[in-house]
């Protein structure tokens, strides 16, 4: 089984300390698994640190799963090549694997990702002319179409518009379980991430507040000290959980 653990983890930006102490149990493979917090709270930073772009101490511990099988979307994609859609598909799984050569399967597996995200209308298009949410998804399909155990994505659903939102947590999801992978993604809705996200890390200023079941630990309580406002969780005729926002506290979240 896949699965990443933070222990003591400190990430630096040169001799500034950002995370000093940032542990989390085991993020287990399989489901998803959300990031929240306020602007600026320190989710990029994390992610980076775990993909190994920012240098500090403490261990981030990889079982059943390398360095090489980790793969970390940023919030900004900047695609500026000369290159098509299904271009750029290919050279993201042909990097890395030593050879050039293509194969039925590969083709097969760029093929099978744009279906999945339903993009197939785009393979020819230059990334240059893709619409922000276009570019967003193709990035998302130029992630999975390598396969990787562990998913860094840092707010894949921040340009789409409500119908692909979902779709894209539906094939993320699907992802993780077929594949058994580990996907921690940055979400700033909440009613999102109790829908979609099995677990839950909760960070502010640089230091994480709670992990555990999302159910467990988004409580209303800790929403206040994220995002400074007041709220309620409550169950819709269906069953299934919601936040309901009461009102912006005069207070910041906490720093």
């Amino acid at each position: 089984m896949v699965s990443l653990q933070l222990q003591n983890v400190e990430a630096r930006y040169g001799r500034k300390v950002i995370y000093g102490d940032a542990t989390t149990p085991p993020i287990s493979g399989g489901h998803l698994t959300a990031l929240v917090g306020a602007n600026a709270s320190g989710k990029s930073t994390l992610f980076r640190r775990i993909a190994g772009q920012l240098a500090g101490g403490g261990e981030v511990r990889l079982t059943g799963a390398a360095a090489h099988d980790l793969r970390y979307m940023p919030q900004d994609t900047g695609m500026t090549a000369a290159l098509t859609v299904y271009e750029s598909m290919i050279l993201s799984l042909k990097q890395g694997s030593g050879g050039w050569r293509l194969s039925t399967t590969d083709l097969r597996a760029v093929d099978r990702v744009l279906d999945q995200l339903t993009i197939p209308q785009l393979a020819g298009t230059s990334l240059t002319e893709l619409s922000g949410g276009q570019r967003q998804l193709v990035s998302i399909a130029q992630t999975l179409v390598t396969r990787p155990k562990v998913v860094l994505m840092d707010e894949p659903t921040s340009a789409l518009d409500l119908y692909r939102q979902y779709e894209v947590l539906e094939v993320l999801r699907d992802y993780a379980t077929e594949t058994g992978a580990v996907v921690l993604l940055a979400l700033h809705d909440l009613n999102q991430v109790m829908r979609s996200c099995t677990m839950t890390v909760a960070v502010s200023g640089g230091r994480i507040l709670a992990a555990g079941p999302t159910l467990t630990t988004l409580r209303p309580d800790l929403i206040q000290k994220l995002y400074g406002i007041e709220a309620r969780v409550e169950t819709c005729s269906r069953g299934c959980p919601m936040m309901i926002v009461d009102r912006a506290l005069p207070i910041a979240p906490a720093a």
